[in-house]
């Protein structure tokens, strides 16, 4: 059956290429180092040193697989570093970070012709796949080449489960291939156990998204955006703070009903300060024109480094910086919970001991989400139309954040160590050709 694939991925190229140079139009990285999607790239120095190779296939991966990649680099510096990704912000996120300590390009697509040219130049023994990127040819080709799996920060959403059910030979096949998974949750791994992968592979070892850790730099970058963004009375005559509210990774409708809440929170609250982080940088300018459409002075932060006292909105547009601008809020919105995208990391929010709201869908991090909310760090709206309203409740209330913020730090506090149970099972599939 995996032929039968390849045949249909080989017939679908075309269209994945038009669709590559379509969205480029709007993020032209994604026309750049196209031939890396084709496994074609000069081969890494010192390729007589077998690799551990990381795949994290956009931002929020690389962003979850950051304390795994540091304790790699830490613990086996010897050992070459070999780290893929399938969009430009993961790419352009891994780069500045880590830099010249890892050998990084994009994920060929999932051809035999070019996982094989890939291999060749990468020499990989052992692949760690971030959550889950289950490609047939990835997996079956670099299995057959000696190559030692395993699924890090394994999930398995019901969704996903009932797509791969619909294939079961074709799934059993694929995680066949897998020496291990090491799963979030239970019942991510009674998920991969009823689609065929063994007792005996599963590991739950939790989250790593848990381990976010925020360094000096972190620490100091939040206080000069404070001061920048004109947030602190330190920062201007004005003797206040702004209530901020940062809507972060959103998606399409969504930033339409994020403005449309503002709109009413500006009623009673005339100081606060909107910062909109879209998902997708592709999506800036059309954003950007939305903001525009209101009423209230808006700013891009790649064009305004210091907010006048007067701006009531930021566009977010930069990558890699929302991390930092959450530390800023008084409040967050989880884009990506409002229509059927699965939502988005809510922890991001919660290291800073930020309250934060999310709409029904947070199917993406189901535990997670299940988690703050129980511990009352989350508030689940049941629809978007109480948004405004929630908002405004939560903005007014301090004694409730904090109480929100204390909740979400005592979470994160106590599910911390999952990097550490991961690197007890890569040590056990490391081997030295």
């Amino acid at each position: 059956m995996r032929h039968l694939y390849s045949a249909a991925y080989y017939c679908l190229l075309p269209v994945l290429l038009v669709r590559m140079l379509w969205r480029s139009r709007r993020m032209p990285a994604y026309r750049q180092r196209l031939a890396e999607r084709f496994g074609l790239f000069p081969a890494r120095s010192q390729r007589d040193k077998p690799a551990i190779w990381v795949h994290a296939v956009s931002l929020g991966e690389v962003q979850a697989a950051l304390p795994l990649l540091r304790a790699l680099l830490q613990e086996h510096p010897e050992q070459p570093l070999v780290v893929t990704t399938t969009t430009p912000t993961g790419s352009a996120r891994v780069t500045e970070l880590l830099g010249d300590k890892i050998f990084h390009v994009y994920l060929p697509w999932d051809l035999p012709d070019a996982i094989s040219r890939f291999l060749h130049r990468t020499r990989p023994y052992l692949l760690l796949i971030m959550e889950t990127e289950l490609w047939p040819n990835m997996l079956c080709l670099s299995r057959a080449q000696g190559c030692r799996i395993a699924l890090i920060n394994g999930r398995m959403s019901e969704r996903s489960a009932r797509g791969y059910a619909r294939f079961p030979s074709f799934t059993k096949m694929l995680l066949k291939q897998l020496d291990i998974a090491a799963c979030q949750t239970a019942d991510d791994g009674e998920r991969l156990l009823t689609l065929g992968l063994p007792t005996a592979r599963i590991a739950v070892t939790g989250s790593l998204k848990f381990d976010i850790r925020l360094g000096d730099e972190a620490l100091q970058l939040v206080r000069l955006m404070r001061q920048s963004l004109a947030i602190d009375s330190s920062a201007t005559a004005l003797t206040r703070t702004r209530a901020v509210v940062v809507a972060a990774s959103t998606h399409y409708r969504e930033e339409s009903l994020i403005l449309e809440s503002f709109n009413v929170i500006k009623a009673s609250l005339q100081d606060s300060l909107l910062i909109l982080a879209p998902r997708h940088p592709e999506r800036f300018e059309a954003v950007y024109r939305l903001c525009r459409q209101t009423p209230w002075q808006t700013a891009r932060r790649t064009i305004t480094a210091e907010l006048e006292p007067d701006t009531d909105i930021l566009l977010a547009d930069t990558i890699g910086e929302l991390p930092c601008l959450l530390g800023i809020a008084t409040v967050a919105v989880i884009g990506g919970s409002f229509y059927g995208h699965g939502g988005h990391n809510p922890l991001e929010a919660a290291v800073w001991g930020v309250p934060a709201l999310a709409g029904p869908d947070m199917q993406n991090f189901a535990d997670i989400s299940h988690q703050l909310e129980s511990t009352g760090a989350l508030m689940r709206l049941s629809n978007a139309s109480e948004l405004a309203d929630q908002m405004i409740e939560l903005l007014n209330d301090e004694p409730r954040r904090a109480r929100m913020g204390a909740s979400a730090l005592d979470l994160i506090s106590r599910n911390r160590g999952t990097t550490e149970k991961v690197m007890r099972l890569i040590e056990s599939l490391l081997h030295y050709p």
